[in-house]
């Protein structure tokens, strides 16, 4: 009866509460960041990137780069100059040495916000954000991005961008949204 209790105390005084400020923590970082880390595959970035149709020495740029594997497989793989911003200093160090590890040229990774960073020249954004952040980037896109600019939204549409859509890739979970400005 009294290890019943003990468990009874552990889960609701200690466990519970635990659970609650890692969720207020992860709802206070997807308010300040606009989105939290979460990784897309290899085999969707692949078709991303194909249906992307990138050329050789375009400038590229991914909004919330997280470790950089989106950015990394345009370098590699098309060889485009690539940029990746992302506020998370851990997964910029990360992108970083992995691109090192890769020996990959013309890629940078900054720290950086992404309502911050000059969007006026590059040729593809690719981005994976929350609908609430969309939103908010909808007129620095529409400001900043030169006429031609490939906008590529996975994972949410672009509320406004309606115009401007070109392409979407379906899938069960995430689709990818593609615009051209």
């Amino acid at each position: 009866m009294i290890l019943f209790l003990y468990l009874i105390i552990l889960v609701f005084g200690f466990i519970i509460p635990l659970l609650f400020a890692i969720y207020g923590v992860f709802c206070i970082i997807v308010d300040f960041t606009g989105a939290p880390y979460v990784p897309t595959s290899q085999k969707i970035l692949e078709e991303i990137l194909e249906g992307a149709k990138l050329k050789k020495g375009q400038q590229w740029l991914e909004l919330g780069s997280g470790d950089g594997r989106a950015t990394r497989l345009a370098v590699r793989r098309y060889g485009v100059a690539g940029t990746g911003i992302d506020i998370h200093i851990p997964l910029i160090f990360y992108s970083r040495l992995l691109a090192r590890l890769q020996n990959l040229k013309n890629i940078h990774f900054r720290i950086q916000n992404l309502f911050s960073t000059d969007l006026r020249n590059y040729d593809v954004i690719f981005m994976f954000l929350l609908p609430v952040t969309l939103k908010k980037l909808c007129a620095k896109l529409e400001k900043e991005c030169s006429k031609g600019t490939l906008v590529i939204s996975h994972g949410f549409r672009i509320l406004g961008f309606e115009k401007y859509l070109v392409i979407v890739q379906k899938r069960k979970l995430f689709p990818t949204y593609f615009y051209k400005l």
